[in-house]
């Protein structure tokens, strides 16, 4: 059947942009509709940057024109992203040298995430890349064990007339940690401002020189130090870290949420699906799903964000993060291959976002709405 474009057109108007009120023939989002036969091209330019939003849209078109029209037609969507001019507003703080930031989190604790953080990092650098690490759990940070420095200090190195924090160097990846400048048996009680002012100590205040990677070892939730991050920081994009049972799905749902809502609005790169299955040495074969089935994987379909990969249950990935030596250094091994895998795909999803979006900035606080202390 022959695609006309005054009736796809005429039909479009039937469809609107997530957070946008009018349908997006009224309000100029559908710039040309084209069509040759049964292929229609439509032309479309969006303001959000958001990629579950672009996805959502080139969704939607398709479905509306192959079932309202012909279920054979070929449908393409161009979408380009035109941000709104904002000229008074205060621009991110991005830091010199540094070409993308991960922000690595899961919405539940125990699930993994420093240790795929740890083992991301040191692949990434196997890899070629210039890599560091935040460890932004102030109250649990891991790194120091993880890379097995829980006893270096920082120096102190001048920079362009400075004093600059210099990170500790390990397995050719820089990392900076609370836990450097603690006992390993004291407690960081401190409230949110305390802890933010700290961030922004070893973000600032450090010498990172030329990184084409820095991971953000995020805490578990979605609370003051996440949003201490997003505003200090441009964030290329975030990775969600969970197992594939019920309750971190839930919780890991929260935190894309979280990136996801408008006014945080960092893209989502994919989910992580950590302790997927169990395989005994013995019964290579073999694999239990102690934990369920493909749980993260089917939540990153529901959420149209990218499923980055699988990491097993293997005794191994524990042992090597006890001792200092992340496990995916083990040359020639299964795990080296999982967390070869992952990086690729956190690369390639990192240059597509690149690619389609425009450079992130951090985030502006805007309204004090929903902070419990403000007086209404």
């Amino acid at each position: 059947m022959k695609l006309d474009r005054k009736e796809i057109l005429k039909a479009l108007e039937s469809l609107t942009i997530a957070g946008e009120g009018k349908n997006m023939v009224e309000s100029g989002a559908v710039t040309n509709v084209v069509t040759f036969g049964e292929e229609a091209i439509v032309d479309l330019t969006i303001s959000t940057p958001a990629m579950h939003i672009k996805k959502r849209a080139e969704d939607d078109i398709r479905k509306l024109i192959q079932e309202k029209f012909n279920p054979d037609a070929k449908v393409k969507v161009n979408i380009k992203v035109e941000s709104p001019e904002k000229p008074n507003e205060i621009k991110g703080k991005a830091i010199p040298g540094i070409k993308n930031i991960i922000a690595v989190a899961s919405g539940k604790g125990g699930v993994g995430k420093s240790t795929t953080t740890a083992n991301l990092a040191v692949t990434l650098a196997k890899m070629g890349f210039n890599v560091g690490v935040l460890d932004a759990d102030i109250y649990g940070p891991s790194m120091p064990i993880m890379f097995d420095v829980e006893n270096e200090k920082p120096i102190s190195v001048t920079v362009d007339g400075k004093s600059k924090m210099k990170p500790i160097e390990s397995y050719e990846v820089k990392i900076l940690s609370i836990g450097f400048f603690t006992a390993p048996s004291q407690a960081v009680i401190w409230r949110g401002p305390m802890a933010s002012k700290a961030l922004n100590q070893m973000i600032f205040d450090a010498d990172w020189g030329e990184l084409d990677f820095m991971l953000i070892d995020l805490p578990p939730g979605t609370g003051d130090i996440h949003l201490s991050i997003v505003q200090s920081l441009p964030i290329t994009g975030a990775v969600i870290v969970s197992t594939p049972q019920a309750v971190a799905l839930a919780d890991a749902k929260k935190g894309v949420a979280m990136f996801q809502s408008d006014s945080i609005n960092v893209p989502v790169l994919g989910i992580i699906e950590n302790m997927a299955y169990f395989t005994p040495e013995e019964l290579p074969e073999n694999k239990y799903y102690i934990f369920g089935k493909e749980g993260a994987k089917n939540l990153a379909a529901d959420l149209n964000v990218p499923f980055l990969g699988e990491v097993p249950i293997v005794q191994s990935i524990r042992e090597a993060g006890d001792y200092g030596r992340p496990a995916a250094l083990q040359t020639a091994s299964p795990l080296e291959k999982v967390y070869e895998e992952i990086a690729r795909n956190v690369v390639q999803e990192t240059v597509s976002r690149n690619e389609n979006l425009p450079p992130s900035e951090a985030v502006k606080i805007t309204t004090m709405a929903g902070c419990s202390a403000v007086k209404k």
